[in-house]
């Protein structure tokens, strides 16, 4: 039997991750605005979010949430971190009981510094709740380049079935049983890739963009396994994968915020320009919660909340990174 797939939120990447369900299964698009729905039905886009691309001519887009979730076999969240739990709400009132739920949101909860499967638990308790995530560049995999994913669950049997929805082409999805380090690596990933910007921005070099990077990746290696991650993530997909595609796409949204601050913009003209959400603004201030309340200490993430929160620049970050006196590479330096 054909599972049923709902997909919500019409976005770069929730659009793409239903385009691609719609080549197995079922699929309904979930479209906050009536009128991206009537074009993904008529004609076969969404210009918007993934401007010259075609839409598989099986997708099928609603504006009503009731109608795309009631008679789902899985329902994926494409929604941002700060809009998961309210769009939950209103899934509560109509999904099917045990239908998995799957997140492709990479943030933190503001307040409570929840990850986005800890949101569904608790919304919909009755409900599996597992992420799909990883180096997934959305108009990349529209293009038909090979990429690769993960998706993971807790229970494997699930994983394993939920596989075979997303897994399509060139675009290869392996199964892993560690929700919470494929979550944070995705989540932490992007206030790194805000520092790599800055130093693209301020034009520091590839020397100094791979070694944020690769300490950067120490870093949230340290609070990921901190928080109950397993090392092995951090250096598969989930993690050092998300991190390097994230940090060296001018796709990245997260690295755009980065690199127009190393130019000198401030953080609301650059937020008012875009018009898709750049998770790892919100997830700094998050991190460095985290980081204190888990005695982890985050050099990296430190400065770039320091330019995000603090009035401090991007060439004030990358000047107290470079006067931190090295220790080991196993140390925070």
């Amino acid at each position: 039997m054909q599972l049923r797939v709902a997909v919500l939120g019409a976005g770069s990447f929730g659009t793409t991750v239903a385009h691609l369900a719609s080549r197995n299964a079922p699929t309904t698009l979930w479209c906050r605005r009536a009128e991206t729905a009537d074009e993904v039905n008529a004609s076969h886009t969404n210009e918007r979010y993934l401007p010259g691309y075609t839409l598989g001519k099986e997708l099928c887009a609603t504006g009503a949430l009731e109608d795309a979730v009631r008679e789902a076999d899985v329902v994926v969240m494409g929604v941002p971190s700060h809009g998961m739990r309210d769009v939950l709400a209103e899934v509560a009132q109509c999904i099917r009981p045990w239908v998995p739920v799957i997140s492709l949101a990479k943030g933190l909860e503001k307040d409570s510094h929840l990850r986005m499967t800890q949101v569904i638990r608790e919304v919909l308790p009755e409900h599996r709740a597992g992420a799909l995530t990883g180096p997934n560049l959305a108009k990349e995999i529209m293009a038909g380049y090979a990429a690769a994913s993960v998706i993971a669950f807790e229970d494997a049997d699930i994983a394993r079935q939920l596989q075979d929805v997303f897994h399509s082409g060139l675009f290869r999805v392996y199964t892993n049983h560690d929700v919470t380090g494929c979550e944070l690596g995705g989540a932490l990933k992007n206030v790194i890739a805000i520092a790599a910007g800055m130093g693209d921005g301020l034009g520091v070099g590839d020397n100094t963009r791979a070694a944020v990077i690769t300490r950067g990746l120490a870093e949230l290696m340290r609070l990921g396994v901190a928080m109950g991650g397993q090392p092995a993530t951090f250096a598969g997909l989930a993690g050092v994968g998300d991190l390097i595609a994230t940090c060296a796409s001018r796709q990245s949204r997260n690295r755009h915020v980065g690199e127009e601050l190393g130019r000198g913009r401030t953080i609301e003209e650059i937020i008012e320009a875009m018009d898709q959400v750049a998770e790892g603004v919100k997830t700094t201030r998050v991190v460095m919660e985290l980081g204190e309340k888990y005695n982890v200490e985050l050099p990296i993430s430190r400065e770039v909340y320091g330019v995000l929160y603090e009035g401090r620049t991007a060439r004030d970050a990358y000047r107290g990174l470079t006067r931190r006196d090295p220790g080991t590479e196993a140390e925070p330096a």
